[in-house]
């Protein structure tokens, strides 16, 4: 069975990610992107459907922590007769993919057990495994359709029934390293690499980068963590920025809210480029500027919501049912229905990004600004329809306000293009639809009785994403209507003090269950607190939820306060986003 969600860290080399547990276990990992089928899934089963476990036999404890602001994690573990340390990393290589594990005996005698479990498909496929000689050192190989595995090291497991295991005692001074290594299985056997100038090399780069990121304020550490996680969710050569590197996690444990995170949202990309460009990483934008251009490019009336890493846009949808799901939450999906819906904010929160890259010196191509026109321009003779909103739903379509307010936003930033950067575009059109967005807002998504925003035309509902509002620039974060809205949905939405989306009982998702508290909306009030003046109530949240990340500073989607343990896909882009944009407003506001 699973870890709790909270007990795993993330490792990643820009094209992929690993989950390993608190006990040593690597227990999710596609190869060779992130949304390439799983080798190791126990995550979603069991030991069976594949998974690396490298640790001592009887820990009594174990302390993990990332080396600096890098995503080198290291594990100490104290057992009743000596202490290891376990170090883990993916440094970032061509044409392979590397995941380095190095155990170190630092006192006494240690007990370790080494298991080595290959199943290609998402553990459905059990491979052809073998030994073979690489430049005078043996080593195994699983090699199913496409993919090859190699396992390297000192000291190789044995087999035994269709996995290979291993125990052996370390004393102090021992150390050993293994390798995990995918190559398409159609190359020969990849040279060995020099493991230990790899460690040099990749801690020097990522804690260069996390220098460079500026943020002096409160919580810097939680702040710089998060950002380096948005980095370790962004693939280094497309650009695209998944939204977790995970599927299937539920939302509701043993329910069927449970969907595949592992392509590109552009509203999650646009927003964590946001993030980035709050504490001044203008590289990132531009190489998913890029990205975008190629991901939408053709007709704007086939604008997607989602893309693959590659910016590809066939994501069918189906269920796993061989895998028995996260705390036996099934099914267990891949690909993603929602991939054919109609989400009108998208173009907003894309539009918002590319703005704010503008303010930090990013200039527009001919070909940038020409897209933007165009999908601009598609959005002026279709915004008025319906759609599902920013949380998928998958019940009618509606006219949801926070979609309205944010394609008041994409014109009022295709504007600000044309009035402060001198890009060309009708501008006597588009304030024309700016107005008329906003009075078809006010007078039909906010209710003058209740004082308050509502979550569609048709309902009385409020809904967390009305919390974005002021943070847009549609209203002022102290206007009585915004207090209004703030108060609402603290009386409607607060669970255990944190907030849910939008109350599941109305019906308007489609979907049978509850789910939990969505941390990004925790953090929207946080944003809004301080947007309304309301600095301790945002400092006191703040510190809350900051509170809720892992011991290895990561969150996940939603989080059960009653039982205190994360709940969701993991590590989650949104939450951390969200965290920084916060942690931004506050100091914004100060």
């Amino acid at each position: 069975m699973a870890l709790p969600i909270e007990d795993y860290a993330v490792l990643g080399d820009g094209h992929t990610a690993a989950l390993v547990g608190r006990d040593g276990s690597v227990d999710w990992l596609c190869l060779p992107r992130f949304d390439s089928p799983a080798c190791f899934a126990a995550l979603l089963g069991d030991e069976g459907n594949g998974r690396w476990l490298l640790g001592p036999v009887d820990p009594i404890s174990e302390v993990r922590r990332y080396i600096a602001d890098s995503t080198v994690l290291e594990t100490t573990y104290s057992t009743a007769t000596g202490r290891v340390i376990v170090t883990d990393m993916m440094p970032t290589r061509d044409a392979r993919a590397d995941l380095i594990r190095r155990i170190r005996c630092i006192d006494g005698t240690v007990r370790v057990r080494h298991e080595w479990c290959v199943r290609f498909g998402y553990g459905r496929i059990r491979p052809w495994v073998h030994r073979e000689n690489r430049d005078g050192e043996e080593v195994i190989v699983a090699t199913a359709g496409p993919d090859r595995l190699i396992l390297a090291g000192p000291r190789l497991p044995k087999a035994v029934d269709g996995r290979h295991e291993d125990e052996f005692d370390l004393v102090e001074g021992d150390e050993l390293t293994f390798a995990t290594i995918w190559i398409p299985s159609h190359h020969d056997l990849p040279k060995r690499l020099e493991y230990g100038e790899m460690l040099v090399t990749t801690l020097e780069d990522e804690q260069s980068w996390a220098d460079a990121c500026e943020y002096d304020g409160p919580w810097r550490e939680t702040v710089i963590r998060s950002l380096v996680t948005l980095r370790l969710l962004t693939h280094v050569e497309t650009g695209g920025i998944v939204a977790a590197p995970t599927t299937s996690l539920p939302e509701d444990f043993g329910g069927e809210r449970n969907w595949d995170y592992r392509f590109c949202w552009l509203r999650d990309a646009a927003l964590t480029l946001q993030a980035l460009l709050g504490c001044n990483r203008a590289d990132e934008a531009r190489l998913w500027r890029n990205w975008l251009l190629r991901a939408v490019a053709g007709d704007p009336e086939d604008l997607q919501v989602m893309y693959t890493v590659d910016g590809g846009r066939d994501l069918p949808e189906r269920e796993l049912p061989h895998l028995a799901g996260y705390a036996g939450s099934k099914p267990v999906r891949i690909g993603n229905g929602a991939v054919d819906q109609r989400q009108t904010d998208v173009l907003g929160e894309v539009m918002c990004a590319l703005a704010d890259a503008r303010d930090k010196g990013i200039e527009e191509s001919e070909d940038s600004w020409a897209l933007q026109r165009t999908l601009i321009s598609q959005l002026a003779l279709d915004w008025q329809r319906p759609d599902n909103g920013l949380w998928e739903i998958r019940g009618p379509l509606r006219h949801f306000t926070h979609s309205r307010v944010l394609v008041w936003a994409a014109f009022d930033r295709a504007i600000e293009g044309i009035e402060k950067h001198g890009l060309e575009g009708p501008l006597e059109e588009w304030k024309a639809l700016r107005e008329k967005v906003r009075d078809e807002v006010m007078s039909n998504g906010f209710d003058v009785e209740r004082n308050t925003f509502t979550q569609h035309y048709d309902t009385d509902e409020v809904d967390a994403s009305l919390l974005v509002l002021p943070l847009v620039g549609f209203i002022d974060g102290d206007d009585p209507r915004m207090l209004g809205t703030i108060e609402r949905i603290e009386q409607e939405l607060m669970r255990d003090g944190f907030l849910l989306r939008y109350r599941t009982q109305s019906g308007v998702d489609g979907l049978s269950g509850d789910e939990h508290p969505f941390l990004a909306c925790s953090f929207w009030l946080v944003s809004a607190y301080a947007a309304a003046g309301r600095r301790d109530d945002a400092t006191a949240l703040m510190d809350r939820l900051v509170g809720l990340c892992n011991d290895v500073g990561l969150l996940s989607e939603e989080y059960d306060a009653a039982n205190n343990r994360m709940v969701g896909n993991f590590p989650q882009a949104f939450s951390h986003l969200a965290l920084v944009g916060a942690a931004l407003e506050l100091a914004r506001t100060e």
